[in-house]
């Protein structure tokens, strides 16, 4: 049964791999909230996120005899590069099995490591499913992301680090997927110091554990749906959901598009790349979730940094478009020599910089010698947005 010693004992264990990470004031975030934050950037840990610490703990602490076997782990992200990378330090043989469905920057991303992909199943479930039977007909042993003692005493040194750097923080916020992180870094903190309000949060995408919590029964979600995919977790551990029902005072969720302009947010003003499971804590902030923090010494873990760059480029552009330094215009030309420069001459007027312009005279729905041009713009803010939105329609190219 996982116990404080477990946790100091992977400590010692870990300390010559990991990364000492960052943690760091938060001045923007602070004002903000009126609170003073502090982040912990495991999105600059080795691999990119917590989960070597627990990946390497347990895998060092396997007998002669199971290390000679080789490991296996099911995992389409940081948890396989984890035993990956902890299996190569050993030299010992590490089979990852992922989705079919998985990109091909991570599958590489744990080859890199060293490790033998097996892609199999169309989820994670699926993949978790024949890593299992994969174990048990091949003599290896499962390295379970987040229902293993050795695991969560691993996540748990996160703890550590932080009562070592802030031993007066008043309530530390952590992201929640399968339980894991959360489960050994709350009885780390509260089996050293009780006073400590632990607050996890989840994916409202992902709703097995945060639901669970509030009926204190484990239920699991009959699917999931989030940007989070490091905690799209479907089924509640058992396990874990006992420590976090001991140990944690409070768990809330977020929703995409909360946790989309939380990325933003790091990305501007933390000069920070933090993927979607990592960010949630800064979303639970900024959407105002935890007033009742204002005023606390507050840890905020930043659990990841893997963000897929196809999603980020998407998270950029609407987070442009919504905060008003993009907008896009469709207008109705008559297609003729000069219409387009009259129109583009008008937004060059406004100080708008067009950076996309489409011409299209063949949509059926024009008019014969009409055409249709969609013009994509960087802008200053709404107002400059409402002022050229104004003056188009004044000159004639938009309707009411």
């Amino acid at each position: 049964m996982l116990n404080l010693q477990m946790i100091y004992d992977a400590r010692e264990r870990i300390k010559n791999i990991i990364v000492d990470t960052p943690f760091s004031y938060a001045p923007n975030l602070s004002k903000l909230t009126d609170c003073e934050i502090y982040l912990k950037k495991e999105n600059l840990q080795i691999t990119g996120a917590f989960k070597i610490r627990g990946a390497y703990n347990k895998i060092a602490s396997l007998s002669d005899t199971q290390k000679a076997s080789g490991v296996v782990a099911a995992s389409a992200g940081n948890h396989a590069q984890g035993v990956a990378l902890s299996a190569s330090k050993f030299n010992i043989k590490a089979v990852i099995i992922m989705p079919e469905s998985t990109p091909l920057t991570k599958v590489n991303g744990v080859k890199g490591f060293g490790a033998e992909v097996i892609l199999a199943g169309t989820n994670y479930d699926e993949a978790y499913a024949y890593a299992k039977e994969y174990a048990e007909k091949n003599s290896l042993t499962f390295v379970h992301p987040f229902e293993d003692d050795e695991v969560m005493a691993g996540q748990g040194t996160l703890a550590l680090d932080i009562l070592d750097s802030c031993q007066n923080v008043e309530a530390i916020v952590i992201p929640v997927g399968g339980g894991g992180l959360i489960s050994g870094m709350a009885l780390a903190i509260k089996e050293i110091n009780p006073n400590i309000k632990i607050i996890g949060v989840g994916a409202s995408g992902a709703p097995a554990l945060k639901n669970s919590f509030s009926l204190k029964k484990a239920v699991d979600s009959k699917s999931v749906r989030t940007i989070a995919d490091g905690i799209a977790v479907r089924d509640t551990s058992e396990v874990t959901l006992s420590l976090i029902l001991k140990y944690v005072d409070e768990f809330i969720s977020v929703d995409d598009e909360e946790i989309a302009s939380a990325i933003l947010f790091l990305l501007e003003n933390q000069k920070l790349v933090v993927e979607g499971a990592g960010a949630v804590g800064v979303a639970a902030l900024l959407h105002k979730k935890l007033e009742h923090l204002k005023g606390k010494k507050v840890a905020v873990v930043l659990s990841g940094g893997n963000m897929d760059v196809t999603l980020l480029s998407v998270i950029i552009e609407k987070g442009l478009l919504k905060s008003g330094r993009k907008m896009n215009v469709t207008v109705t030309l008559i297609d003729k020599p000069g219409s387009l420069h009259r129109f583009t001459e008008i937004i060059e007027e406004l100080n708008a910089n067009i950076v996309h312009i489409s011409y299209d005279r063949t949509s059926i729905s024009l008019d014969y010698g009409d055409a249709h041009v969609t013009v994509h713009m960087e802008t200053k803010g709404k107002e400059h947005q409402i002022k050229i939105r104004k003056t188009l329609k004044n000159e004639g190219y938009l309707r009411d």
